[in-house]
């Protein structure tokens, strides 16, 4: 590959980037509140809940996020799709990008669900006891004590997934998302050469730089609490 070649190439794999971003940054904002809720309802004392919760929580953490992705693009899409203008004529049709950031909360909200819980359930109980013999509500226990005391604990386990997160959304090419790895792939293929693919992963350790550093500094402001 010439230097022209690569810079064409470089430029275009950053367009691409733009999939990978919003897919990254739409898992996170789906996810994250997803994943909370999940914990608080694994957590409840319905057992019938709970064991709906735990199910799911098998399920999406138990098989291989590719083959979701197949699931949710070749079965459940259609389905829906179909549903939709079978029951009101509307005929609604979900891109693949919608299908890849669906497939994608469900899976990450899982394992958000259980670092959640893993970070609710390591403070102690003593705390929220002296919490109300001085006074505090409920709500004030849990925004000013538990809560601050949670992030600080979930921070590690949240940084490797968020990275891990960076790297699957390479998965999204399984189900024709053009996004960084589909499109190295393609420009390998054809210029019979491996650079393309090093610059992609050039891509994703700069992103998982940034993520890996946003995470460490947040640690640091937080560390009072440890």
């Amino acid at each position: 590959m010439t230097w022209d070649k690569i810079l064409n190439f470089t430029l275009q794999l950053t367009s691409n980037a733009l999939t990978t971003l919003q897919l990254f940054f739409m898992t996170l904002l789906f996810a994250l509140p997803l994943g909370l809720l999940t914990a608080v309802i694994r957590m409840s004392r319905i057992r019938p809940v709970s064991y709906i919760m735990r199910g799911y929580l098998l399920v999406m953490r138990g098989t291989p996020l590719m083959l979701q992705l197949i699931f949710f693009m070749y079965g459940v899409k259609p389905a829906i799709e179909n549903l939709l203008f079978n029951a009101f004529g509307a005929s609604v049709t979900f891109s693949r990008l919608q299908v890849a950031i669906f497939s994608f909360t469900l899976n990450y909200a899982a394992y958000f669900a259980e670092i959640y819980r893993g970070g609710i359930e390591s403070i102690p109980a003593g705390q929220r006891e002296a919490a109300n013999v001085l006074g505090f509500s409920k709500k004030q226990t849990f925004f000013r004590i538990i809560l601050p005391q949670v992030v600080r604990k979930i921070l590690p386990p949240m940084g490797n997934e968020f990275m891990t997160l960076v790297k699957d959304t390479a998965l999204a090419r399984i189900i024709g998302v053009v996004e960084i790895t589909s499109y190295a792939e393609k420009m390998q293929a054809f210029y019979v050469s491996v650079l393309p693919v090093v610059i992609a992963g050039i891509f994703y350790l700069l992103m998982n730089a940034v993520v890996s550093r946003c995470f460490a500094a947040a640690e640091k402001r937080l560390g009072y609490y440890s």
